[in-house]
């Protein structure tokens, strides 16, 4: 059996429903709520509530199909290529094509962190995962044609994006070094 061979379907580690995570999470939003009740009553917390799951049931299909999107990744793309593109010893080529395809990556979190869990199952590195969601977060091209550019001056969203193009790579670098000297050190 190859050991780079992504796993069988259904074989993977179970995960909580309840982590830690969910408790910070539902901690702060029940603190949120009583502070609500406090000073707008309890029927604005109901509303609040009711519009929120709403906001949940329309963006579910999105989260879903990027999941299961990212899910499939490992089985459509041969875990050598992927290595090759952007896996630990793909270098700057690798941390730049991360890059990239996080400026190119439509849509929000939904489909960008599953993705990124889907290429780091399938063989991307840890800089290469983090290179991809920091060129999402800092050169979205969505984000930069849509939103920056109808609210802020040209030469302004210019100037932010120029100087944010290294960041993804360094932080990239970053991590892949880090983790080499504590693999080294092990």
């Amino acid at each position: 059996m190859d050991p780079n061979a992504p796993p069988p379907p259904g074989s993977s580690t179970p995960r909580k429903l309840i982590d830690f995570s969910l408790i910070v999470v539902a901690s702060l939003a029940l603190a949120a709520g009583i502070g609500v009740a406090y000073q707008s009553g309890l029927g604005r917390v109901w509303e609040i509530f009711l519009d929120e799951t709403l906001l949940t049931a329309e963006l579910l299909p999105k989260i879903v199909a990027g999941v299961l999107a990212a899910s499939a990744l490992p089985m459509l793309i041969a875990p050598e290529r992927i290595k090759s593109w952007i896996g630990p010893d793909s270098g700057l080529r690798g941390l730049t094509i991360a890059t990239i395809a996080g400026m190119l990556v439509p849509g929000g979190p939904g489909v960008t962190f599953p993705l990124t869990m889907g290429l780091l199952a399938a063989g991307a590195d840890m800089g290469a995962g983090v290179a991809l969601v920091s060129g999402w977060m800092l050169l979205g091209l969505n984000r930069t044609l849509i939103w920056e550019l109808t609210f802020l001056p040209a030469d302004f969203v210019a100037l932010r994006f120029v100087l944010s193009l290294p960041a993804p790579i360094v932080l990239g670098w970053v991590v892949r070094h880090t983790l080499r000297r504590r693999e080294a050190r092990q």
